[in-house]
């Protein structure tokens, strides 16, 4: 198959619904053997099956199952060249009323399922001769945002800083990792969250551009990041913002 991304082998996570969902499909269109890594089997299956890719059963939360489902594409595919992290959860309460218990669980889907995932995926990378690590962090990974809690921002935050980290380090071995900054992304979720009109005004009102980013905005982001037309970005931040961050 030809394409953009053709030869090349895929995971991304949380890529069972919404923006993930949106990634793979992009990705396997161009060219690329996708893995749908989610906790949600009967979505996951679903989605990998509509796009042609393979589902792996994944809570990135765990060492034993990133380690798991990474055998399982290297059984299949022989390689893995882009590892996309978009799993994560936002529990929606300022920090004064946030549980510790659900600080605790914000960090470990957005910043040790990203964290495990890049130390297991590393040697593949190196062995194969270099790969492209993308982290789904978010415009409150560059900003504080008023709309959003105190815990959020820190897991994204924590997020930025891993992808410059692992940048500089891994360069070496030809391996690039970048992290995507969307603003409110018009998902499902996100429809039902901003029904107040006021609420959605306000979402609007702070992106110059008068819109929502769609998931089709971040997904050709994430590709052009995962492509050899990025071949040389490493340890960028990339707003996906319609101009939010630079207000």
């Amino acid at each position: 198959m030809s394409g953009r991304l053709a030869g090349k082998v895929a995971l991304i996570t949380g890529a069972a619904g919404g923006l993930g969902a949106e990634i793979a499909t992009r990705f396997a269109g161009e060219g690329a053997t996708v893995f749908v890594a989610d906790v949600s089997r009967e979505q996951g299956e679903a989605t990998a099956a509509a796009i042609g890719a393979n589902f792996l059963p994944l809570d990135v939360t765990s060492e034993e199952a990133w380690i798991a489902a990474l055998a399982a594409v290297v059984d299949k595919a022989g390689r893995l060249d882009i590892l996309v992290n978009n799993a994560g959860i936002n529990i929606r309460k300022a920090i004064e009323d946030m549980p510790v218990e659900s600080f605790d669980a914000m960090m470990a889907v957005n910043v040790r399922g990203p964290f495990i995932g890049i130390k297991h995926v590393l040697p593949l990378m190196r062995a194969g001769g270099g790969g492209s690590i993308i982290n789904m962090s978010s415009i409150c990974g560059l900003i504080g945002h008023r709309y959003t809690n105190e815990t959020y921002t820190t897991t994204k935050g924590a997020l930025t800083l891993l992808t410059k980290s692992v940048a500089v380090r891994y360069a070496k071995d030809n391996i690039r990792c970048n992290s995507i900054h969307p603003s409110t992304v018009d998902t499902a979720l996100v429809q039902a969250m901003l029904k107040d009109p006021e609420r959605r005004a306000e979402r609007l009102g702070e992106v110059p551009l008068g819109r929502m980013a769609t998931t089709a905005d971040v997904a050709n982001a994430a590709l052009y990041l995962a492509s050899d037309e990025g071949a040389f970005l490493n340890g960028i931040a990339l707003p996906v913002d319609g101009g939010a961050t630079a207000d």
